[in-house]
């Protein structure tokens, strides 16, 4: 049975980079971004419960939640986003157990369950390894400042808003630092999942 691992970084370090690179040395990553997506399109009970939540005025023409609206109302409103959490939280974990169940039988690599926020809800603790996904707080503001178009104030609100990545790093099995070039970056991916083979080959 393959490992299966636990992928996250702080914002703007690059995980979604790392994530690219294992599927294309070819093994299963399993999107938590994906799984919220799917659990809330139109007919799911996840749909339901977050428009009967917040209202139609989330909805688009199409009537799929609208992310960004959505993310409006919650970004500054604990209580809402808490609301948000308790909906979606149950539905993403049922959604990841079976779409990791359905993985392990035909992975020939470890099986990595790709999301931002597995230390800050303790979801870490359920993996045998963790993978993080780290650089240095320079970066991740430089890196957002290109991405999302912010400007440097807004950047670094951003990343300080997050949990440190320091407090990642101390329960991390493995780290990524991610402050060099991308070739470096893959020579890391290369060698981290020469580290897990062994490692799975060690487990009992």
């Amino acid at each position: 049975m393959a490992l299966v691992v636990g992928l996250t970084g702080g914002i703007a370090c690059g995980k979604s980079t790392v994530a690219e690179l294992l599927r294309a040395a070819g093994a299963t990553v399993i999107d938590a971004d994906d799984l919220a997506r799917q659990v809330v399109e139109p007919g799911t009970k996840g749909h339901a419960r977050v428009v009967s939540a917040f209202g139609e005025s989330i909805l688009d023409r199409h009537g799929h939640i609208d992310r960004a609206a959505l993310g409006a109302l919650v970004f500054e409103d604990p209580k809402q986003r808490s609301t948000l959490e308790r909906i979606l939280h149950p539905l993403i974990a049922t959604a990841s157990s079976e779409a990791i169940s359905a993985a392990l039988p035909r992975a020939r690599l470890p099986v990595f369950y790709d999301a931002a926020l597995l230390v800050e809800t303790g979801q870490h603790r359920s993996f045998p390894v963790l993978v993080v996904v780290a650089c240095n707080e320079e970066n991740q503001v430089q890196r957002l400042m290109a991405r999302d178009g912010l400007d440097r104030a807004a950047a670094l609100a951003r990343v300080r808003s997050q949990l440190p990545v320091a407090d990642k790093i101390a329960v991390a099995d493995h780290v990524l630092h991610n402050d060099g070039t991308p070739e470096a970056l893959a020579g890391m991916v290369d060698a981290l999942l020469q580290t897990l083979d062994a490692h799975e080959e060690q487990t009992p």
